[in-house]
Parts: C-alpha cells; structure tokens; sequence
C-alpha cells in the first residue's frame, strides 16, 4: 500500500508547497523582505545559522518548506486510506486539516522555536489562515480524495 500512496503524496506535496511557497513568496516581496530571506528564515528553523548562509540558506529554506509539507501531506493521505469520511468530504475535511495545520504551526511549533517572535496581528491571522485552508488543506484533500476515488487496478504508474 505504501508505493500506491507515493503518487498522491508527490503531486499533493508538489502542488500545495508550490502554491504556499508562492503566496509566501508574494507576501515576502509585499512587505519588503523579500524571497531569499523569507527562505532563509525557514531555514532557520531546525538549522538556526542558516539566515546567515546567502543563497545557500535560501535553497536549505526551500527544502525544508518542502519536506515539513511532505509531512503534512503523508499524515492526511494515509490517514484517508483508512477514514472514508476524509475521502468523501474532502472540502469539509480539507479545510478543518488547514486549520489543524495552521494551528500546530503557527501555536506550536513556531512560537516553541521562535519564543515571543510572533505576536499575533488580526492581517497576520487571517492571511496565515487563508494559506493553511486554501493553498494547503484543500489541495491536499482533493488530491487524496481523486486518488482513492479511482477505479479499483486504474493506475497511472506502470
């Protein structure tokens, strides 16, 4: 079962971390940042010296976003493989995982990492809140759902 789960987690990870990592991205330029050192800062994370490492922070920045997605993704597709409900209601399922993943990062694992950084600011709020829901959560649920909707022997890896 686990290589059958390989595809949609590939193509969930790919798309919901090229749709976060762009509105980031957008965000990042909005508000003067910029790319390279928003990507940095991801970094920084589970590597702290990272923002001083220029582009080579930048790229690290870019893999870990990745991977911590990938994460996110594994858990909510194989936790569908089991839970019907998770692959026939992928919106309401979707948007509750964005929140739940809103919630563990931006409550828990950031402010564990990054103590007193984040004050909470209602933009702030509502826009990381779009991010979870809408570019992660849903995609992620609907890509799960289409995968196990599939006809039983249908598979596009052969």
């Amino acid at each position: 079962m686990a290589a059958s789960l390989s595809r949609p987690i590939l193509v969930a990870t790919l798309v919901a971390g090229t749709l976060d990592i762009l509105a980031a991205t957008i965000l990042s330029l909005i508000f003067g940042r910029g790319p390279a050192a928003m990507l940095r800062f991801v970094a920084s994370g589970p590597f702290p010296a990272a923002s001083e490492w220029g582009a080579a922070g930048a790229a690290l920045g870019l893999a870990v976003h990745f991977a911590i997605m990938a994460v996110m993704v594994a858990i909510y597709v194989a936790a569908a493989g089991g839970i019907a409900a998770l692959r026939e209601k992928p919106l309401l399922w979707g948007t509750l995982y964005g929140l739940a993943t809103y919630v563990v990062m931006n409550l828990v694992v950031v402010p564990l990492r990054f103590e007193g950084a984040f004050p909470p600011s209602p933009r702030g709020t509502i826009t990381q809140l779009f991010c979870h829901i809408v570019l992660v959560g849903l995609p992620i649920a609907l890509i799960a759902s289409r995968h196990f909707r599939r006809p039983a022997g249908h598979s596009s890896e052969t």
